[in-house]
Parts: structure tokens; C-alpha cells; sequence
């Protein structure tokens, strides 16, 4: 079986500019830059990601990571990559987590029947479903604001109502988990992974929730920005009117 050669997109210059971008949030670049790569359907430019936060930090100051924060790095990661699957898509998700996986050192991976730090498992069996069902709900309460009942709704009368109940599931047992990323960095999470997928309509209100979760307008603007920087890196581009397709945006991609 042949392999297609695919232009690295993870260099270490583009790198090493998102890590230290000055408005970016504190320790956030590197799982964004793994759902964006995930989305875009290279899980093979991820392990540079990983390796770089490794050897130069999850911050912009660029000191040198200690074991312990190995293992933050690469859990944040891959919490990412999960929360990244309703949005991206699972086949996705799972390409990326085995990526990632590869480039791990056993001793940063969170194995089967051991301890994971999500609790999502307990979550599933010993938990009300009820109980998750609503924080979900308040989750999404939160990113939509005032228009959030009129969002679900929409989504109830789409033609079936099992649309707004996978948007239930999705926010109740996969987003509104905060064991690992906070609110606001899942927030991010869902911009990497829209901003590949050229659609606005859903960036638009995720772009204001992000500020509803506590991020301020510079921040949101600098992961929009470095979204758009890696997506460019990879081929994206806006497309001309008068073109007879490619692969890019079909407009400016939403800001605030």
C-alpha cells in the first residue's frame, strides 16, 4: 500500500510562534493545536505537538516541563481530542488518541481498568443519569446565554427530535466534564473544532460562549487566531467567488 507524502504542517517555527503568541491563554496552546490537527484530519503532525510541549513548556515562558507536568500536558490532550469527537467526529478522535498514544511513554498513559482522572466510567454506571443530563443542560445554559432555549428548541423541531437529544447526550456525559479542562477551555476545544470545518452559523455562538465561560475578547480572538494560522499552514484558504471549489472557507471566518 502506497503513502501519500503530506507537507508537514507542525513545524517548529509555527510551533513555537502559537506557543508564545502574547494574548493566548496560559497553558492552552498545545491541546488546541491537537484538536485542530485532529480535525483537520492529520494525526500524524500530533505527536510534534506533544513532544514540543514536552521539551519547551505548555506556557509561553518556555521553561522546561517536569515529569508531572508530562503528564498534565499529555492528559489535557487527550481530554481535548475527546471532547473534540461530537465535533469533529469519532473516527477522528480515534486516529488522533492512537497518535498520540504512539508518541506517549507508558507511564503517561491512563490504562484500562485504572485510574482516569475524567471519571467519566463512574459517571456512566454508578451516576443518575438525570444528574449528568442536567449539568450538561447548564453547561449549555451557560455557552448560549440568553438564546439557549431557543437553540435546543431548534434543534428539537429540526425535523426529529433525536437531534436535540444527542445534543443533550453530548453536552450531559462528554463537554460539561471539567475534571480536566475547565469551561473555558473546552470552550477552546470547540472552537479548534469548528474553525476547520467552515461553519460559521455554530463558531458564531461558540465564539460568544467562550466569553460566557470566563474568557475575555483578546483571548478568544488569539486561539481564533491561531486556528486560522494552523488551518493556513495545512492548505486552507478563503475560496475566490468565482473558483470552482477547493478546500478553505467559504467566507471570513467569524470573529467577534
Amino acid at each position: 500500500m502506497s503513502h501519500v507524502h503530506l507537507p508537514a504542517i507542525a513545524t517548529p517555527a509555527l510551533l513555537s510562534a502559537i506557543r508564545t503568541h502574547p494574548q493566548l491563554p496560559r497553558h492552552s496552546w498545545y491541546f488546541i493545536a491537537g484538536v485542530t490537527l485532529s480535525v483537520l484530519n492529520r494525526p500524524d503532525e500530533i505527536p510534534k505537538v506533544f513532544k514540543h510541549a514536552v521539551e519547551n513548556g505548555s506556557d509561553r515562558v518556555g521553561d522546561t516541563p517536569k515529569q508531572d507536568e508530562h503528564l498534565e500536558i499529555v492528559r489535557k490532550m487527550r481530554e481535548a481530542l475527546i471532547k473534540a469527537a461530537p465535533i469533529g467526529g469519532l473516527p477522528r478522535a480515534i486516529n488522533a488518541l492512537f497518535a498520540l498514544k504512539e508518541a506517549t511513554p507508558p507511564p503517561l498513559r491512563d490504562e484500562p481498568l485504572g485510574f482516569s482522572p475524567t471519571a467519566r466510567s463512574v459517571e456512566v454506571y454508578d451516576i443518575p443519569s438525570s444528574t449528568i443530563l442536567h449539568r450538561g443542560q447548564t453547561f449549555f445554559d451557560k455557552i448560549y446565554g440568553k438564546v439557549s432555549k431557543r437553540v435546543m428548541g431548534q434543534m428539537d423541531r429540526s425535523g426529529t427530535e433525536d437531534l436535540g437529544i444527542t445534543a443533550r447526550l453530548m453536552y450531559g456525559y462528554i463537554l460539561s466534564n471539567t475534571n480536566v479542562l475547565s469551561a473555558v477551555e473546552s470552550s477552546y476545544v470547540l472552537l479548534a473544532g469548528l474553525i476547520p470545518q467552515d461553519v460559521n452559523p455554530q463558531l458564531k455562538g461558540h465564539l460568544k460562549g467562550a466569553l460566557n465561560n470566563g474568557a475575555t475578547v483578546n483571548e478568544v480572538k488569539a486561539v481564533r487566531d491561531i486556528i486560522v494560522r494552523i488551518c493556513e499552514a495545512s492548505g486552507m484558504t478563503k475560496l475566490d467567488d468565482n473558483g470552482l471549489g477547493g478546500w478553505g472557507w467559504r467566507g471570513e471566518v467569524a470573529n467577534l
